[in-house]
């Protein structure tokens, strides 16, 4: 009976959650303590810096042309500061959906970054706008690693993959 209620208060929390769209859920997670800079505001700067938040798995399966793989669970300041010295860079962290991220660019702003954004929609809003990413072998592709089975219904665009 136990598994059961399991069960079905995890399928009934993916529906829940699959019924939600990108805005309700980083209102719903996000403290918003990074600024949000939105993909059709990235035309408007120069000079990005791009940081993926996500685990490198992710990663592989393609990111952002150009992007440095930062990851989450095993994130290391000194990698960061020993790529990005110019505290006044603008740097556009990005994760799936934009929550790792935040926290990636709150730790970025404690190290004294001044222009750190998180990518409103992360690589998902990314892609599902048209924006082209690259994988392992700097190709362009249209497999975007969709974190799990309920975060990837925030993936409209593009080919969905589960696993490395």
């Amino acid at each position: 009976m136990r598994l059961y209620i399991y069960f079905m208060s995890f399928f009934f929390s993916i529906m829940l959650s699959a019924q939600n769209n990108i805005p309700q859920v980083l209102k719903k997670l996000n403290k918003e303590t990074v600024p949000y800079i939105k993909v059709n505001e990235l035309k408007e700067k120069k000079n990005l810096v791009f940081l993926d938040a996500r685990e490198p798995k992710e990663y592989k399966v393609s990111h952002i042309q150009g992007a440095l793989p930062v990851g989450f669970d095993h994130f290391k300041s000194n990698n960061v500061t020993a790529n990005i010295t110019d505290k006044n860079a603008t740097i556009i962290v990005y994760c799936s959906i934009g929550v790792r991220s935040e926290q990636i660019g709150e730790k970025l702003q404690k190290l004294g970054y001044k222009n750190v954004y998180n990518l409103y929609g992360g690589i998902f809003e990314y892609k599902n706008t048209g924006g082209k990413v690259v994988n392992n072998q700097n190709k362009v592709t249209d497999s975007v690693h969709a974190y799990n089975k309920a975060w990837s219904v925030y993936l409209t665009k593009g080919i969905k993959v589960y696993e490395d």
